[in-house]
């Protein structure tokens, strides 16, 4: 599809209008009442946190004894897949997808995280459910760039690249922005102790080279990877006008259809593997929206096109009922 992104700018888009995606589910229920009878939980997926989180730790091991030249080429091919496969069962553990219970999903959330050497399960949760109810709103999206931060990044190529490699560094500096939103809760210093108490573990018993291992597969799952590109592909004005947008190439099988992200928010109450019925049941809303085909294609264009920045985002003055005071955004 034909790229309609806008001339060079330096600040965000802003819109005086309510996110999307709650007006638009309800439209779709009118219409496709069936749409109900996807949601619900998924408990079977524990069983893929189990098995991803053996498969990579046994990884480690077998890595921590050889060069580091094999244990980041892994990394890059292998460990980046497993460790993203983990992120998106983190966030359904967010969304209480696994189990009814908020006590079991937050356990198996954190089991999920063990991997990725930092604490990040239970945070993740508080913000990513305040990114639904305020999709584009300063003070309260974890997942908008911070003002400074998209200065300090531009429009170059390099600094790009850095910011994708870096990303995770980057996203711990938001929450200090977000000053309504608690960070701190017994549950993420349940979440801290497990997951010191796991790299401990893989530094005393299979050495340095396999926390290492980790540390870069997480970095790449996120991050300078055709998989760093799935933050673009969600809310960046790569459409003109278009603030979530879906991918639909054949990365979503290892990625768990993280890519149905329009479907996602629309129904936040549906499973990983119910999302691509959603679509198959309103072929009319969503093949009208822009898409993508390919995360690798897409981590270029962000990169070398210079009218994509950080700034590509929207911010919307509305916040429910309660309109955002006009000059919010300027504190960063």
């Amino acid at each position: 599809m034909k790229n309609a992104v806008d001339p060079i700018t330096e600040d965000f888009s802003f819109s005086d209008q309510r996110e999307p995606h709650a007006l638009r589910a309800r439209e779709i229920l009118r219409n496709h009442a069936e749409i109900r009878g996807l949601t619900g939980r998924n408990p079977w997926s524990v069983f893929l946190v189990i098995g991803i989180v053996a498969v990579q730790t046994a990884l480690a091991a077998v890595l921590g004894r050889a060069p580091i030249w094999a244990g980041l080429a892994v990394a890059f091919a292998v460990g980046a897949f497993l460790d993203h496969a983990l992120w998106v069962l983190i966030h359904e553990c967010a969304h209480n997808l696994l189990f009814k219970s908020a006590t079991w999903n937050r356990i198996a959330a954190m089991a999920a995280n063990l991997p990725h050497v930092l604490p990040s399960a239970i945070s993740f949760q508080t913000y990513h459910l305040k990114h639904h109810a305020y999709q584009g709103v300063y003070e309260l999206d974890a997942d908008l760039p911070n003002r400074w931060e998209a200065r300090l990044v531009g429009h170059s190529p390099l600094r790009k690249a850095l910011w994708l490699l870096l990303f995770p560094i980057f996203q711990v500096t938001r929450p200090p922005r977000l000053r309504e939103i608690s960070l701190f809760s017994p549950w993420v210093f349940v979440n801290i102790g497990v997951q010191l108490a796991y790299d401990a573990a893989v530094w005393a018993v299979l050495g340095p080279k396999a926390l290492l291992y980790l540390t870069v597969s997480f970095f790449f799952s996120v991050g300078l990877h055709p998989l760093g590109a799935r933050w673009i592909q969600e809310h960046y004005l790569v459409f003109d006008g278009q603030e979530t947008t879906s991918y639909y190439g054949p990365l979503n099988i290892p990625a768990l259809n993280v890519g149905y992200h329009n479907e996602h928010h629309d129904f936040p109450s549906v499973p990983w593997n119910r999302l691509p019925e959603v679509r198959r049941s309103v072929p009319e809303v969503y093949g009208a929206l822009h898409f993508h085909r390919s995360w690798t294609r897409l981590l270029f264009q962000f990169i070398f096109d210079r009218r994509l920045s950080l700034f590509s985002r929207t911010i919307r003055t509305e916040r429910g009922q309660r309109p955002v005071p006009a000059n919010a955004s300027a504190a960063a």
